[in-house]
């Protein structure tokens, strides 16, 4: 047998033994059980291939100026009386395509939130790794930033960071700003809870025998804390950034709708209910209700999956 074929029947039978410990696992067992946790996660995939897929699923690029027609601006969704077949769910007052407009401010929400999830997660295990390894004034220090993050919101972080980066950079590099700003409020509000979970964790496995043992063997700290210790501090982790995710949608959407996200020209969720607000008592509903309808569904199925995931990790907590 060829070295090619060899390595292609291993990636294979690795292939299927990593399915077979899948489908013996707690966490599918648990899925099968919850009725709720299937629909969540399949609505949630749902949602996210639409917002990725959505180059291909919208019928106007609303980014395009060219494909904009003031003129058919507020019309209402297509099942209704005055509606057009061509606008699914009609559109808004600069005559963008409602559903196009979703689909890639989805995308957009959804790009910023994995962004600073995965700033947050970079921060806070690494700082609480070094709280709970370290120990003594490290811990001390590490710990009473966190402490002081706890206190400011997301909402007055962006103020403050959107205040200082505007009297910072040169008004030429404004356009990424709002994205900057949305990334960074995010991040720093949200990498306390990683960084106090696995200090806590840490804490725990620095005294288990593997650790004293590299110790003695003269394995170096970087060493045992990236290879040894950080492998059995995930779990509560990707169970935390599920949750964050979820957090994070609901945090720029916020800030959009408050005017310190995105700029109302560019499609979100956030500046669709915003803009819709201003038309809602006049009877264009449509512009605020549908966006906020895909906003809670796709908040509802990300923390409903990750409660699932908290109650698989860890089966003894009870629903």
């Amino acid at each position: 047998m060829t070295e090619t074929a060899m390595n292609t029947q291993k990636s294979r039978e690795s292939r299927e033994g990593f399915w077979k410990r899948f489908f013996d696992s707690p966490a599918w067992w648990s899925l099968k059980a919850s009725r709720t946790a299937q629909i969540a996660l399949v609505t949630g995939i749902l949602l996210i291939a639409l917002a990725l897929g959505a180059p291909v699923l919208s019928t106007q690029n609303p980014f395009d100026l060219a494909t904009i027609d003031i003129s058919f601006a507020n019309l209402p969704p297509s099942w209704t009386e005055e509606g057009d077949p061509a606008f699914l769910f009609g559109t808004d007052d600069q005559g963008r395509d409602l559903w196009s407009a979703m689909l890639y401010g989805m995308r957009l929400s959804l790009a910023i939130s994995v962004a600073a999830v995965a700033l947050s997660i970079l921060l806070g295990v690494s700082l609480g790794l070094l709280a709970g390894f370290a120990g003594g004034w490290t811990e001390s220090i590490i710990m009473r930033i966190c402490d002081i993050m706890l206190s400011f919101p997301a909402i007055l972080l962006a103020l403050l960071i959107d205040g200082i980066l505007r009297a910072a950079l040169p008004p030429g590099e404004h356009t990424m700003l709002p994205y900057m700003v949305l990334v960074a409020a995010i991040t720093l509000s949200g990498w306390v809870p990683y960084a106090r979970t696995v200090r806590s964790m840490t804490l725990v496995e620095r005294n288990r025998e593997y650790v004293l043992s590299a110790r003695v063997i003269g394995v170096k700290r970087p060493v045992i804390l990236w290879r040894h210790i950080l492998p059995n501090v995930l779990g509560p982790v990707f169970v935390l950034a599920t949750l964050h995710v979820a957090t994070a949608i609901l945090t720029e959407a916020t800030l959009s709708f408050l005017g310190v996200g995105v700029p109302p020209t560019t499609p979100s969720l956030g500046t669709l209910i915003r803009i819709g607000s201003d038309f809602l008592f006049s009877g264009e509903w449509w512009i605020t209700i549908i966006p906020g309808a895909a906003l809670v569904a796709l908040i509802l199925s990300v923390n409903l999956v990750g409660d699932w995931l908290r109650d698989a990790f860890n089966p003894a907590l009870t629903n």
